[in-house]
């Protein structure tokens, strides 16, 4: 039986259509979170509601913070392109 966590790396889109990407262990959880205010990160707290419109599977802790970092350099052009291909995970 594999124990391993499984990551995402994630996008949100904020009620004034910012996006906010993170990285969590537990999405609903996670989700629940931003929306509620209560530990969801200081820039979705005056931005909720918020609602995840992509999401993808990374296999390590170190790969999702990696790939965070990585779609959290992209422009907002292609980070909308990346949340139209869909959810690879």
């Amino acid at each position: 039986m594999n124990d391993d966590p499984v990551l995402f790396v994630y996008i949100l889109e904020c009620s004034d259509r910012t996006l906010y990407t993170g990285w969590t262990n537990n999405m609903e959880k996670r989700l629940q979170e931003h929306n509620e205010g209560k530990s969801g990160a200081k820039y979705t707290r005056g931005r909720r509601p918020v609602r995840l419109v992509y999401r993808e599977l990374c296999p390590t802790k170190s790969d999702a913070l990696k790939r965070e970092r990585d779609i959290k350099k992209l422009s907002r052009a292609q980070k909308l392109l990346l949340i139209e291909s869909g959810y690879p995970g």
